[in-house]
């Protein structure tokens, strides 16, 4: 990068250098780890993402209703919580399509993100806004007007810088909130984004729910903020961030088993739906109450062919328009043996219990 084009100020300190160091070292365990393609960890990573991201910013609803929303069900809560929570759903279904450094995906990220929750989701904000705390103002943004270059500037380091994506990812998610390029939806963006950057680096961060972290850390995180903002660079958010990161995949080593060991009501419910023979894809999510699709493939189908609970009627053509399911022997065996049975395979298997 020449000398005069824009760089974040930041600075790498022996901390900083230390936590990478550490995060490689929990990289290499998790990637190495099968259980972390557990659909069912997935799952609750995913919901512990959208919980942690939104409660941060004031939304009400438990991990469980976000679960029961998730699952194309309706919950009692305030509506705007409830668009709120799908469309983080719908952004966290997409986001490894977007690519971080371009000026549209951000703007198409936050319509997704506050579509019904503004009135003009995906423009950049035309007038000033300050972020405020229960002691009053703490930070005041820069000038609408300045936005368009700032964000062009900031997007532009992104896509040239060779930082480490550890650091970038943090030193964006800083300098995005500093501007607060939206008039609404700004922190939910930063950890999204942030997410983002680091899921195209290593996939695996697509899975790890550094949001919830956040989450529990949520006064550490508008005093790493403030910090930076008062430094003039964003080195202290860097290390709280990569602290963060760490302790979140430092406690998702420890869920695997505990996962492993829990009961699927998923798969035990799909299993109840096939004893009386063989269905497609629409019967089976509509007798079993959904209409989200990802959420029956990931949650319930893939799951349980996966522990050999189902098959195919037609596994020479996976795609076929007539393609059903039926259960296996094993299948029939589990569900004979139900009534409170818990079913659990060999070690990366989905434990089901109903």
């Amino acid at each position: 990068m020449s000398e005069d084009e824009y760089a974040p100020p930041y600075r790498i300190t022996p901390t900083i250098i230390t936590l990478i160091e550490q995060i490689g070292e929990m990289l290499g365990r998790l990637s190495f780890s099968s259980d972390m393609k557990n659909l069912r960890l997935r799952r609750i990573h995913r919901i512990q993402t959208i919980h942690g991201s939104l409660a941060i910013e004031g939304n009400t609803l438990s991990e469980e209703q976000i679960s029961t929303i998730l699952d194309g069900k309706p919950v009692i809560a305030p509506p705007r919580e409830v668009q709120e929570v799908r469309n983080a759903i719908k952004a966290y279904d997409e986001f490894q399509h977007w690519h971080p450094e371009r000026q549209s995906d951000v703007l198409k990220a936050h319509k997704t993100l506050m579509l019904g929750l503004l009135d003009a989701p995906g423009h950049y904000r035309r007038g000033g806004v300050g972020v405020g705390s229960k002691s009053g103002i703490v930070h005041v943004a820069p000038p609408a007007g300045r936005v368009p270059e700032l964000m062009a500037n900031l997007l532009g380091w992104l896509e040239k810088t060779d930082a480490h994506a550890l650091i970038k990812s943090c030193v964006f998610h800083y300098e995005f909130e500093f501007i607060h390029p939206f008039a609404d939806g700004n922190g939910r963006m930063g950890r999204l984004w942030q997410t983002l950057i680091l899921a195209q680096w290593n996939p695996i961060f697509s899975q790890i729910p550094v949001e919830s972290m956040v989450y529990a850390r949520q006064q550490e995180y508008y005093k790493a903020i403030a910090e930076s903002t008062q430094a003039a660079e964003s080195t202290p958010f860097v290390a709280f961030m990569l602290q963060t990161i760490l302790a979140r995949m430092i406690r998702s080593s420890t869920e695997i088993e505990q996962v492993i060991e829990q009961v699927t009501e998923q798969v035990g419910a799909l299993i109840r739906v096939l004893k009386d023979g063989a269905r497609g894809t629409r019967a089976l999510m509509a007798a079993l109450g959904l209409k989200h699709r990802p959420t029956f493939m990931y949650d319930y189908l893939q799951p349980a062919l996966a522990s050999g609970l189902v098959e195919m009627t037609q596994p020479d053509a996976p795609r076929s328009p007539t393609q059903k399911y039926r259960l296996t022997p094993k299948g029939r065996n589990v569900l004979a043996t139900g009534g409170g049975h818990q079913y659990r395979g060999s070690a990366g298997e989905i434990g089901a219990g109903w």
